[in-house]
């Protein structure tokens, strides 16, 4: 006789995720990402999102391309507030970018998409 045993999930992974077209979509695990420092992902559509995790543990995402230059940078800028809103610099021009709305702080005609976060669990179940 075979016996198959479900054991007791190994270890609970959260996900970082961004809500894209309507639904839910797993773009790292949050221990990619280091406080403070930005990385960049594709999306299903190709485009390139940046991804940053704030020193109080709270993740966003906005789109990685500098509106201003064209460059695909923006996860590559140093993260700050301003008011008490988290924003990123980014690294070639400086224009910071507000994380929750994507609003350019220092040229208020110009923004970024701003994306939904969350993060969820990711359960590793092991079958033996």
């Amino acid at each position: 006789m075979t016996m198959t045993t479900i054991m007791a999930p190994e270890r609970i992974d959260l996900r970082v995720e961004l809500l894209v077209d309507q639904r839910w979509f797993a773009v790292c695990a949050l221990t990619d990402l280091i406080p403070g420092r930005g990385v960049a992902a594709l999306l299903p559509d190709g485009s390139q999102v940046a991804v940053f995790l704030d020193r109080a543990g709270s993740p966003y995402a906005i789109d990685n391309r500098d509106p201003f230059t064209g460059a695909y940078v923006l996860s590559r800028g140093l993260l700050g507030s301003a008011d008490g809103r988290p924003f990123v610099a980014s690294p070639l021009l400086k224009q910071r970018f507000d994380l929750e709305t994507g609003r350019c702080l220092d040229d208020e005609t110009v923004t970024v998409q701003a994306y939904a976060t969350r993060t969820a669990d990711q359960v590793s179940a092991q079958v033996a």
